[in-house]
Parts: structure tokens; sequence; C-alpha cells
């Protein structure tokens, strides 16, 4: 998991900005906010978490299935499968 440690300021950046965009929702949901404004807040969480998945399936999918250093096809394959495991869930 070098890959995610090496990213780990940049992940943990966007992680607490996701935070703050809930902490809005909440706020917004606890005011009695319209909702127009709440359903701009959802769109702005789901975009956010949308685009932190992408990156880390990006990473993994460098690291773990197209990286030029693994040799073994098992290694490739368990990546793979790894990565599918996760797109599913994500899909539900």
């Amino acid at each position: 998991m070098s890959h995610i440690t090496h990213n780990k300021a940049k992940l943990l950046g966007r992680v607490r900005r996701i935070r703050g965009q809930v902490e809005a929702l909440e706020r917004a949901l606890d005011t009695d906010k319209g909702c127009t404004e709440v359903l701009h807040q959802i769109a702005a969480v789901r975009g956010a978490t949308n685009g932190l998945m992408a990156e880390v399936m990006e990473d993994h999918m460098q690291m773990h299935v197209a990286n030029p250093d693994i040799t073994s096809d098992a290694e490739r394959n368990q990546g793979a499968n790894e990565l599918m495991d996760v797109i599913r869930t994500y899909l539900k």
C-alpha cells in the first residue's frame, strides 16, 4: 500500500473537504434549508466521494494491475479481482 502512503496527504485533504461538505449538509438540514439547497449539498458530497473513489481506484489499477513490474499473472489477476470486487460493491 505504499502508493496510498505516498499520496496520503493529498487523499486526507480530499477526505477533510468531504467532511466539510457533509457538515454543511448537516447544517442545511438542521436549519431547515430548502430542498434545493439540500439536494445541491448532497450532489456535492456525492461528487467529492466519487472523485476520491476514482483516484484510489486508478492508483490501485496502476500499481496492482497495469504495473509493468508485476511479472506474476496470479498477482496481476489478484489485483484485478480486488478491483472488480470493489467496483461491484460500489455500483450496488
